[in-house]
C-alpha cells in the first residue's frame, strides 16, 4: 500500500463518513433537512437509489486513489439523480486530492447549497477552508458540524477544528478541540495522537506517556506514533520502554522517515 493510499484512506474517514453515505428524504434538487445528515435519510425513488449506489463506489474508489473513476461514478450519479448533493461533495473531496482547489470548492460549496447545514458536507468544507489558509470561516463550518445533535460522529469535525487551530499556533486551543474529539469517539486514533504530541512539545512527558499508551490500546501503532513513544520514554529514562518501541519502529517502520531520524540519533 502506497502512501498516497493510505492518506487518501485516511482522509476518506474523516471526510466521507467512513466512504458511506445514502440519498435524501425529499425529491427537490437532491436537498435535505438543514439538520439532518443526508447519509441517515432513506431513498425516495429509483433515482435516489441509482444515485447513491453510484456515489458509494465513487467513494470506494477515491479511498484508494482512483480519482478518476471516482468522478466518473459522481457524474454517472448525477446523470441519475440531477443536483444530488452527495455526489457534489464527492466530486469536491476528489478534486482536493487531485490539486484542484477550485473545483473542490466549487463543488463543495453546491454539496452545501443543496443541503444547507449537513454536518458532513460542513465538516468537509471547514477542512477546505482551513487548508486554504481561511481558518476563521473554516473553524465557524466544523463547529457547526460538530454541534448539530443528529451528527453520529463529531468527533470528527472536532478533530479537524483541533488541525486548523494548530496551524494557527494554537495548541492550547488545539488541544480542547482534540479532548472533546475523544470525548466523542474514544478510539479517534488521530485525536489522541495529537494529544500526546501536544502533551509531548510542552514539556509533560508523563501526560504524553499516557495518551500514547491509551492510543495504542484502541488502534494499531504506526511510524509517527512509535516514534514519538521513543522519544517519550527517553525524555522519562525509562530505557525498557524505549527500547521496546525503538524494536518496533526497526521491524514495523524500517522504510520510514522516523526510523531514518533514530538511527541517526536526531530524536528533536
Amino acid at each position: 500500500m502506497t502512501r498516497l493510499t493510505v492518506i487518501a484512506m485516511a482522509l476518506c474517514a474523516v471526510l466521507l463518513g467512513g466512504c458511506v453515505t445514502s440519498p435524501p428524504r425529499d425529491s427537490a434538487g437532491g436537498g435535505a433537512s438543514p439538520e439532518r445528515p443526508m447519509a441517515d435519510a432513506s431513498s425516495s425513488s429509483s433515482a435516489d437509489a441509482k444515485a447513491q449506489v453510484h456515489v458509494e463506489l465513487g467513494m470506494a474508489y477515491a479511498s484508494v486513489g482512483r480519482y478518476e473513476i471516482a468522478l466518473d461514478e459522481a457524474r454517472i450519479a448525477l446523470d441519475e439523480r440531477s443536483g444530488y448533493a452527495p455526489a457534489y461533495h464527492l466530486m469536491g473531496v476528489v478534486y482536493m486530492f487531485l490539486g484542484d482547489q477550485a473545483k473542490a470548492r466549487e463543488n463543495l460549496e453546491r454539496a452545501l447549497r443543496a443541503a444547507p447545514g449537513d454536518p458532513d458536507f460542513s465538516n468537509t468544507y471547514g477542512w477546505f477552508l482551513c487548508e486554504q489558509g481561511q481558518e476563521k470561516e473554516g473553524l465557524e463550518y466544523l463547529a457547526s458540524a460538530a454541534r448539530n445533535l443528529h451528527y453520529r460522529y463529531p468527533g470528527r469535525p472536532y478533530t479537524n477544528a483541533g488541525m486548523c487551530l494548530l496551524r494557527q499556533n494554537n495548541p492550547a486551543a488545539a488541544e480542547t478541540q482534540f479532548m472533546s474529539a475523544v470525548q466523542a469517539d474514544p478510539a479517534n486514533a488521530q485525536a489522541l495522537y495529537q494529544l500526546a504530541l501536544i502533551a509531548y512539545q510542552r514539556g509533560d512527558y508523563a501526560a504524553a506517556h499516557e495518551r500514547l499508551i491509551r492510543m495504542h490500546r484502541s488502534t494499531e501503532p504506526n511510524a509517527a506514533s512509535v516514534w514519538l513513544g521513543v522519544r517519550t520514554e527517553r525524555q522519562l529514562g525509562n530505557r525498557d520502554a524505549e527500547a521496546s518501541y525503538a524494536a518496533q519502529l526497526r521491524g514495523r517502520f524500517s522504510g520510514s522517515s522516523e526510523y531514518q531520524r533514530m538511527v541517526q540519533g536526531q530524536y528533536e
